[in-house]
């Protein structure tokens, strides 16, 4: 008890004989360590990071048992190691370096769109793939999160659009040159269509998953994205989440998911759209308008 006395009260001092300096000082240290850690997160860097974390114990443990050479290699290895990750996330370091000196600063400390940006997409998501699902036109919709899908934009077409129902069935009507690709839907917009994703390699796949399926399984075991894939034979709607694919899904069991993953935990997820328009429940006149805009 004595000593939790005293801890305490050497607390308190330390606290007392900070100056305004040192608190600026420790919220700015707090808030790198924190852009560091959501930077690895966000970029798949978590391999990385742990083998940074294994030469540091490495060199520390060849130090301390006067290991020379093993020590002088470690060393070496890890400087060459450095300029090897500032190479290999150079995109995204630019493009962290871009926000610092724009207005899109604070963006870097969470999600720039919020719950009603998010309701937005999915229904029009739900709409789309609803129609494409009974024309049996394929899709491959990726809702980007927290890791970044910098390589599979790469590979596609910027759009940067307002995602509309109207969109997503011209992307991917079968005449048009992007419907082969996926759709990446970034922060609230189209970012890009006509992109390559990677394919799984699970072996233990259903042998009649296409290469539409297969690749939206694949980005989702790479990445913490939610993907939608509309069946160009079967006309059945799909999701994979965490290389899981659930499959043949109804319209209320389909914006469902896509609630319960893509919205903040406080907005319900407990009722669908579809569920609510059959109940009367405020979104009848949505479905009006859509009605009219289709005629």
């Amino acid at each position: 008890m004595n000593r939790i006395l005293t801890n305490l009260t050497d607390a308190g001092k330390v606290i007392r004989s900070m100056a305004f300096s040192d608190v600026v000082d420790i919220l700015i240290v707090a808030a790198l360590i924190y852009l560091l850690i959501r930077f690895i997160r966000r970029t798949n860097a978590n391999k990385v990071a742990n083998g940074i974390l294994f030469l540091v114990v490495a060199m520390w443990l060849s130090t301390a048992l006067n290991l020379t050479v093993t020590s002088f290699i470690l060393r070496q290895v890890f400087e060459i190691g450095i300029l090897a990750v500032i190479v290999l996330f150079q995109p995204e370091i630019r493009r962290a370096l871009e926000k610092v000196g724009s207005s899109q600063l604070f963006s870097l400390f969470g999600r720039e769109w919020g719950g009603q940006a998010i309701d937005h997409v999915i229904m029009e998501t739900v709409y789309a793939c609803e129609d494409m699902a009974r024309t049996r036109t394929g899709a491959l919709i990726v809702f980007e999160r927290d890791n970044r899908l910098n390589e599979a934009l790469s590979s596609g077409t910027p759009v940067d659009a307002y995602v509309s129902t109207e969109l997503l069935k011209n992307i991917f009507y079968d005449k048009s040159p992007l419907h082969d690709g996926a759709v990446i839907i970034k922060e609230g917009r189209l970012a890009a269509a006509g992109c390559m994703l990677p394919l799984s390699t699970n072996a233990s796949l259903s042998r009649d998953l296409g290469m539409r399926h297969r690749a939206g399984i694949g980005v989702s075991e790479q990445s913490d994205a939610v993907v939608v894939i509309v069946s160009e034979e079967t006309g059945g709607i799909s999701v994979a989440v965490d290389g899981l694919l659930k499959r043949h899904l109804t319209q209320d069991t389909f914006e469902a998911i896509l609630r319960r993953e893509l919205l903040p935990l406080e907005e319900p997820v407990n009722q669908g759209f579809f569920s609510r328009l059959k109940n009367g429940k405020g979104k009848t006149d949505a479905k009006d308008k859509r009605d009219e805009g289709e005629e």
